[in-house]
C-alpha cells in the first residue's frame, strides 16, 4: 500500500466525486473481475474515468477491460481517507502527525544554537544509547555505524512517503504538453493555445502540490538525524573523544583530531561521516530496490 496511498490521497484532493469514482470502479471490477467504461458509465464521466487511468490506479488488463492495481490497498486508503477527513486539509496532504514531526524537528533546529537543548538531547537522552557503543567501538566506526542507520531509515522513510510513478506521470505529461504547444504556435492555432495555456495552468496547481509532498518526508528523515548530529556534535566539541593522535580520510589525508577543519569549514567528523553516508545509502537503495528519482 506504500504506493498506492499517495495516489488516492492526490486523487481525494481532487474532490468526493474523485474518491466517488474510484468506489464505483472498485466495486465493478470486484464484482465482475475487470471493468469497462460502459460498465461504468452511467455512474461516472469520462473525465473522471480518464483521470482514474492516468493515476495509474486502473491498469489495463491485456484486452479484457481495465483492473485496479493494488484493490486491498486502494480500499485501505479509501477507508482511512473517510475515517480522517480532517488529518488533510489545505496543507498539501500533511497529515496532523506530519505537522507535529514538523514543529519537532523544528525544536530539534535550536540544539545547534543553544547548549542547554544540545546537553538534553544529545547528553541525557541519546547518549543512553550511544554512549555504550561509543565506549565499545573506535570513533570513525561509531561515526560508520550512524551513517548506516540514517541512510537505511531515510531511504525508508522515502519509499514509504513519496510516490515516484507520480512524479514521472507529470513529468511526462508536461513533456506532452511542451510538445503540443509546440505544434499549436506552429500551425498558428490561438484556440489550442488558449486551451493549453489552462492545461498548463492546472499541471502547475499540481506541481505545487508534489513539491509538498517532496518535502514530506524530509521532516521525519530530520526528525531521526538531528539527534544523532546533535550527539556527534556534543561528543566531539563536548564530551571528547579518544582518538589516534592522527586520523586518516580518504582523499583528505591525514587530519591530527576529528574536529579540525579539512574543507574550508567543514571538519575532520563531518567529511567522514558524509563519506560513509553517500557510501551506505547507495548500497542500501539498490539492496531495498528504492527509486528516489521519478519513474513512470
Amino acid at each position: 500500500m506504500a504506493r498506492t496511498a499517495p495516489k488516492v490521497e492526490r486523487l481525494a484532493e481532487d474532490g468526493e466525486a474523485m474518491t466517488d469514482a474510484l468506489t464505483t470502479v472498485l466495486a465493478a471490477a470486484e464484482e465482475n473481475g475487470a471493468v469497462t467504461w460502459s460498465d461504468v458509465s452511467d455512474d461516472l464521466t469520462s473525465g473522471e474515468w480518464g483521470r482514474l487511468i492516468e493515476s495509474g490506479l486502473l491498469i489495463d488488463a491485456d484486452g479484457d477491460g481495465f483492473v485496479i492495481d493494488d484493490p486491498e490497498g486502494v480500499r485501505e486508503a479509501l477507508e482511512e481517507s473517510d475515517a480522517a477527513p480532517s488529518d488533510d486539509d489545505e496543507g498539501g496532504g500533511w497529515s496532523k502527525w506530519d505537522k507535529l514531526a514538523g514543529l519537532g524537528t523544528l525544536g530539534l533546529f535550536a540544539g545547534y544554537s543553544m547548549t542547554s537543548v544540545r546537553d538534553v538531547v544529545a547528553g541525557d537522552v541519546i547518549n543512553i544509547v550511544l554512549g555504550p557503543l561509543n565506549d565499545m567501538l573506535p570513533f570513525y566506526v561509531v561515526i560508520l555505524v550512524l551513517a548506516i542507520i540514517t541512510g537505511t531509515t531515510s531511504t525508508i522513510l522515502q519509499d514509504n512517503l513519496m510516490d515516484m510513478s507520480g512524479m514521472g506521470d507529470h513529468q511526462e505529461k508536461m513533456e506532452d504538453l511542451k510538445e503540443r504547444r509546440k505544434a499549436a504556435k506552429e500551425r498558428d492555432d490561438q484556440e489550442a493555445l488558449d486551451r493549453l495555456e489552462e492545461e498548463q495552468m492546472e499541471l502547475m496547481t499540481d506541481q505545487m502540490g508534489m513539491f509538498k509532498q517532496q518535502f514530506r518526508p524530509m521532516v521525519w528523515i530530520m526528525l531521526v538525524n538531528i539527534p544523532l548530529f546533535l550527539w556527534l556534535y556534543w561528543i566531539v566539541f563536548g564530551a571528547g573523544v579518544d582518538a589516534s593522535p592522527v586520523i586518516t580520510l580518504p582523499i583528505f589525508g591525514e587530519v591530527e583530531a576529528w574536529s579540525n577543519s579539512v574543507a574550508g569549514p567543514v571538519q575532520a567528523w563531518i567529511v567522514w561521516y558524509f563519506l560513509c553516508s553517500l557510501s551506505f545509502t547507495q548500497i542500501i537503495r539498490k539492496a531495498l530496490n528504492v527509486e528516489t528519482t521519478p519513474t513512470s
